[in-house]
């Protein structure tokens, strides 16, 4: 028997689980921290290095007694985060700034540059993530801070995702040019591409901007899927959890990704790790080019197969944003949904309150609820965001089909499934397919099974599954939505086309002062 620790880094919280080989998860922690935001500036959104890992310290304290297992037990350490997540840091490592969280968007007008020089130029990486480079994504982030922080540019030796980060610290690396850089978060997230030679070439970003000029080379790293070894618990890290040194600890991922693994991901299948935000995964045999589709990369879900990232930018958070304006909870409010019919509030909610991610990956949008009456209640835009979720996701596996991708199965995986079954049946109704749902919590349960691979417990990633994943709870369709959904599509691509949504965007930013002002797509 082996025990390993597997650590997901989320929005808001880390969670630690304790897992053994034979009987499974045996504990777990959580740590929290706080998530930075400013009423001035919607699209701002950071997280601290410190608060991040002094979670981390207490989640291991809770899990290591939860599970009732000795520090010294623990064989090996595998993490995800959030991303593109991405931090600025000295030659030392040490942070220059707080990450730029996954959901932070300030980096709309480098993101349209990026998009419209690659175009211009014919970069082929832009191909492989779909033709548009998003706002959430690592270059974009990386010329905001550049731009923003002048004063800190000779400062700066290299910038991290924050799976990368929080291996390379956990492991005492403090050369830049030694930092495991995860094949999953850098192909998704900055254009990196073996077939093209790597990240994009330097006369491309330093035309980009100057401020790029040299940033290729200070990207160094080793670049690698997760099945290889990050590094080792150094002895600092390994006192401040309570573990053993030297353990090992393998390259690090996106935590949608890892999900995906949990969630027992085969060919075929596609995985909606529905949370704040909603990650769909696929994985594939061979590269097929997806428009409007986040990434295609080899190697970046399962180290064997090419994965597939599409989503949603806002999911949970829609669902706690219409609770919060209610002056209640999401489960107070959800109470008595599974009597709602489809289509029966009246109402079509496009959920676009953080942006559109896939298929139009446009920033500039903004939530849509039509429909309303006087007697709309709070429940009913509930009901009709739950429902928008579910077309919206239903675009995005259509755009797979279209290209090439198979969707036999649809896994709804993530926090949010495990204890919302109206939102379980409404994507099965919508869907029109079955949907099924992990019997049992799968959070951190892909980490873990990085981190028995890097034990050396299980031979494949397969053999993992098989002894660790839970089975599926299946539901039916119950309700046809074909009607409810082609409306739904129809005003996804109108309104995702048209400039309504940005020309508001940019009069509210003008009203608070400027901020974000005469944002344009390109």
């Amino acid at each position: 028997m082996s025990k390993v620790a597997g650590v997901d880094f989320g929005t808001l919280s880390v969670r630690v689980s304790i897992f053994d080989s034979e009987q499974g998860r045996l504990g777990a922690g959580i740590g929290d921290y706080p998530l930075h935001r400013k009423k001035e500036d919607p699209d701002h959104a950071t997280q601290s290095h410190r608060d991040h890992m002094q979670a981390l310290v207490a989640a291991f304290q809770q899990a290591l007694a939860a599970a009732r297992v000795p520090g010294d037990a623990i064989e090996a350490i595998a993490l995800d985060t959030t991303g593109s997540s991405v931090i600025p840091v000295d030659d030392h490592l040490n942070p220059l700034d707080d990450y730029y969280l996954w959901c932070d968007h300030r980096a709309w007008q480098e993101a349209s540059q990026i998009t419209s020089a690659a175009r211009d130029a014919h970069l082929a990486a832009i191909d492989w993530c779909g033709g548009v480079y998003s706002s959430e994504w690592g270059f974009a982030k990386l010329l905001h801070w550049l731009r923003h922080n002048p004063e800190k540019r000779a400062r700066f030796a290299t910038a991290l995702e924050h799976c990368d980060m929080v291996a390379a610290v956990l492991c005492g690396i403090t050369d830049p040019a030694q930092v495991p850089r995860s094949i999953c978060a850098m192909g998704h997230k900055w254009m990196w591409n073996a077939s093209l030679g790597g990240l994009p070439p330097e006369s491309f970003l330093a035309a980009l901007d100057p401020v790029l000029a040299g940033v290729r080379d200070k990207l160094a790293g080793r670049y690698s899927t997760s099945d290889k070894i990050a590094g080792h618990l150094s002895p600092e890290w390994a006192a401040r959890l309570g573990l053993r040194p030297g353990i090992p600890i393998p390259v690090g991922a996106f935590d949608a990704h890892w999900d995906a693994i949990g969630a027992g991901v085969k060919i075929g299948d596609v995985v909606n790790v529905v949370g704040t935000s909603t990650c769909i995964m696929a994985i594939g045999d061979k590269p097929n080019l997806i428009p409007g589709v986040c990434g295609v990369v080899p190697g970046s879900i399962h180290p064997g197969f090419t994965g597939i990232e599409a989503g949603l930018s806002a999911t949970g958070d829609i669902f706690d944003a219409i609770a919060r304006r209610a002056g209640t909870t999401v489960a107070a409010l959800s109470q008595g949904l599974e009597s709602y019919r489809a289509g029966e509030t009246g109402l079509l909610r496009l959920t676009w309150d953080n942006g559109d991610r896939t298929i139009l990956v446009n920033p500039e949008l903004s939530g849509i609820t039509l429909g309303w009456r006087l007697t709309t209640t709070a429940q009913d835009e509930l009901y009709a965001a739950i429902e928008g979720t579910a077309c919206h996701t239903r675009v995005i596996l259509e755009r797979f089909e279209e290209y090439g991708v198979p969707v036999r199965r649809i896994i709804n995986g993530g926090g949010i499934p495990q204890k919302n079954a109206v939102l379980n049946q409404v994507y099965a109704n919508v869907m029109g397919k079955p949907i099924l749902v992990p019997a049992g919590d799968v959070t951190s349960l892909g980490s873990a099974i990085f981190a028995f691979m890097a034990a050396g417990a299980f031979k494949t990633i397969e053999e993992a599954q098989e002894r660790l994943c839970p089975p599926f709870n299946v539901i039916e369709p119950a309700e046809n939505c074909d009607a409810l959904y082609g409306l739904y599509r129809e005003l996804y691509f109108a309104f995702g086309a048209g400039r309504t949504l940005p020309h508001l965007r940019r009069i509210g930013a003008l009203a608070r002062g400027g901020k974000n002002a005469g944002r344009s797509q390109g």
